[in-house]
């Protein structure tokens, strides 16, 4: 089969071919496992993050792809038959057994697999994964629409959750990508009478959440007209973390959902005035990878609500393209990589 390979990190210029297009062995399933033609990928920051080495580093040579969609050629006798869509998401696998696991939080896992940096993801035409991994694609979504859902939109989804926002309280989003917008649409749907403020370095983004209903959109360092509840932090950097935290009320929380910051600008850190920005009992907290659960719910809100990513999409042939562009080129939305025929 044909596929895209990561065989070492290094840092991306706008001339760089990270990735290998390669033959490569289709895979054969086990005994728990589904095989999937893939439809399609979604491209993710985290990709970016793998190949310039800032995560954990991946299982090289290593198939990156974590927002997967295809349709099943195989399956053991369980919750799918050949011929479902289903989809895949970060979590490949947990083992099940631990304190985490049997509470439902599986992402905390210490056995925790990532999909496309421990084991084979989805710019590849074929990939297999544990039956209980794959989740159904509900009827409403076309393959690229559903593919930013699943990492994208389940992540966004747990972030929202861990605010404890009530609707009517104020919520902030800082950084405007593909799980920034998601955000925002799901929120509206959950808390019609929440005001959503947007903080975002590019002035397209800014007019991007405008559009789809944020109340108010400024720069990631612009004060908003009043103090925020909680705030969702998208951004690879520290100076919107400091920003955030000044812009919080008393009691509000901060939730970071990022896998990694970048460390250019720690002193903004070491900076922190701690009346200013930690002090009233203010909360931070991280979000680390996503759950079965989380993505479960997240597909039934998004189809009970008709929340659709804006999305760009590009040919199997150009992944390199599309993850070059989703660095250096900022866009609304996300980004998908077509792989074979999608619904």
């Amino acid at each position: 089969m044909k596929a895209y390979l990561l065989t070492s990190t290094m840092p991306l210029t706008e001339q760089s071919e990270p990735l290998q297009f390669s033959d490569v062995p289709t895979p054969e399933p086990g005994h728990d496992e589904l095989l999937i033609k893939v439809s399609c990928c979604g491209v993710c920051h985290t990709e970016l993050d793998e190949i310039e080495g800032r995560t954990p580093p991946p299982a090289m040579p290593v198939i990156p792809g974590h927002q997967v969609v295809g349709v099943v050629e195989h399956a053991p006798s369980g919750r799918f038959k050949p011929g479902d869509r289903v989809g895949v998401a970060w979590i490949f696998s947990a083992c099940g057994q631990c304190e985490y696991c049997l509470r439902g939080n599986e992402n905390l896992c210490p056995q925790f697999l990532a999909t496309g940096r421990d084991r084979h993801g989805g710019y590849a035409e074929y990939m297999v994964v544990p039956e209980r991994y794959a989740y159904p694609i509900p009827d409403l979504f076309k393959d690229e629409e559903a593919a930013p859902l699943l990492c994208a939109g389940a992540i966004g989804y747990r972030s929202l959750m861990l605010t404890g926002i009530r609707d009517g309280q104020r919520l902030g989003l800082t950084g405007f990508g593909a799980s920034g917008h998601l955000v925002l649409k799901m929120s509206k749907f959950l808390f019609p009478t929440t005001p959503i403020y947007v903080f975002a370095r590019n002035e397209n983004e800014r007019s991007f959440a405008r559009s789809i209903g944020a109340s108010w959109a400024g720069n990631t360092t612009d004060t908003p007209p009043e103090p925020l509840h909680a705030i969702i932090d998208t951004t690879p950097a520290w100076t919107p973390v400091v920003a955030a935290l000044s812009h919080l009320q008393p009691g509000g929380r901060l939730v970071i959902n990022a896998i990694r910051k970048e460390s250019g600008d720690k002193p903004a850190l070491q900076e922190m005035d701690y009346p200013s920005h930690i002090w009233m009992e203010k909360e931070i907290k991280s979000v680390a990878n996503i759950t079965r659960k989380d993505v479960e719910e997240f597909l039934m809100l998004a189809a009970r609500a008709g929340i659709k990513p804006d999305h760009e999409v590009y040919d199997f042939r150009d992944a390199n393209r599309a993850l070059l562009d989703l660095k250096f080129r900022p866009a609304k939305g996300a980004r998908v990589l077509l792989v074979g025929n999608g619904q």
